[in-house]
């Protein structure tokens, strides 16, 4: 592969450290080019522009401008797939979502902190995690507000019922955040749906996610625990690390068995149990995302009289996982993430 088809990298990163070891790994593979570095959020914001990269890595801890704002704006002016370089604490995993949610693709964590000395390990995940932004579509998108009205209006509701009619069952990956915080804030605080979302991310990160997208949205969000009922107007999101499945009586059981196509949890696994337990009351909803993890579940679901619905291509990141679904020829219906809200009512 010569130079012009290599993919041009640009790094964003305030340690002189960290950038010279991510050039270094990003060099030592023939399929990238690192085209230009910058030191804070501010330069990233000022050179992408000349400097035109096909995909951008960002340190978020950095002084002027943080990772956060620099993906922000690189997003309205010039955008640009993007990978964060995250801690793995909490406060990184609330910086992670919130980069997601402005429209950064995907993320990797640091090994041992902001300044990793053995950064070197994560070489073949950001290998795959660069080619697989530089397949995303990124376009300039507005992203909703926390309504105050919104959440009094949720704190003051009364309890939510256990669930007696319909199950939503979201499967999600690459780009999940940004498009869960484009359809669940569209959702009725009253609704007769009890959701259960499957979102690719390690533990930590599913929690951040979680209480995210309480704070946007009408129904309650939370991070799913073992034993935990479905209810209307309650999203439960599966913690990272951990299987969700249903015991015959629909509560949630958290398994560690082995990942399913290299996902824990996997949306497959998720769709599988529940179709055997809500049967025809359940629509199984493939979003956004990387592989085919969903597929095989959407086809349970479809042969339990369930409903299924796919995101559009026009408006996914990366339009893997509702294609495959698509591919397999169990789809009910495809629909934008505009939609989707009313396609549920």
């Amino acid at each position: 592969m010569d130079n012009q088809a290599k993919i041009k990298v640009m790094i964003v990163d305030d340690s002189l450290f960290m950038r010279g070891a991510i050039k270094k790994i990003l060099e030592s593979d023939k399929h990238f080019e690192v085209v230009g570095q910058a030191s804070d959020g501010a330069m990233a914001v000022q050179r992408v522009a000349k400097l035109n990269p096909d995909v951008i890595t960002m340190d978020f801890n950095m002084p002027i401008m943080n990772g956060v704002e620099a993906v922000r704006r690189i997003m309205a002016q010039h955008p640009t797939p993007i990978v964060m370089l995250s801690a793995h604490t909490t406060e990184g995993a609330r910086e992670t979502i919130e980069a997601l949610e402005h429209g950064a693709v995907d993320f990797i964590t640091k090994p041992s902190g902001e300044v990793s000395s053995d950064i070197s390990r994560v070489g073949p995940e950001l290998f795959m995690r660069l080619l697989n932004a530089c397949k995303a579509k990124v376009k300039k998108e507005s992203h909703p507000k926390a309504d105050k009205q919104k959440r009094l209006q949720q704190l003051t509701a009364p309890k939510q019922k256990v669930l007696g009619r319909r199950v939503l069952l979201v499967g999600v990956s690459t780009g999940g955040p940004a498009a869960l915080a484009g359809f669940l804030p569209s959702l009725p605080r009253v609704t007769d749906l009890g959701i259960v979302i499957v979102q690719h991310m390690p533990p930590t990160f599913t929690a951040a996610l979680a209480k995210r997208l309480d704070s946007l949205c009408r129904i309650h969000v939370a991070e799913a625990r073992d034993g935990d009922m479905i209810r209307e107007g309650t999203a439960l999101i599966a913690p990272g690390g951990f299987h969700l499945e249903f015991g015959n009586e629909g509560t949630v059981k958290l398994t560690r068995s082995s990942p399913i196509n290299g996902c824990r949890p996997s949306v497959d696994v998720t769709m599988k149990s529940a179709s055997k337990i809500f049967n025809r009351n359940l629509i199984g909803l493939i979003m956004t995302g990387m592989g085919k993890d969903g597929a095989e579940g959407m086809e349970a679901i479809k042969k339990a009289g369930g409903r299924t619905i796919v995101q559009d291509r026009e408006s996914c990141v990366i339009f893997g996982m509702p294609k495959a679904c698509i591919d397999k020829g169990i789809v009910d219906e495809i629909v934008s993430l505009d939609s989707l809200a009313d396609a549920l009512k």
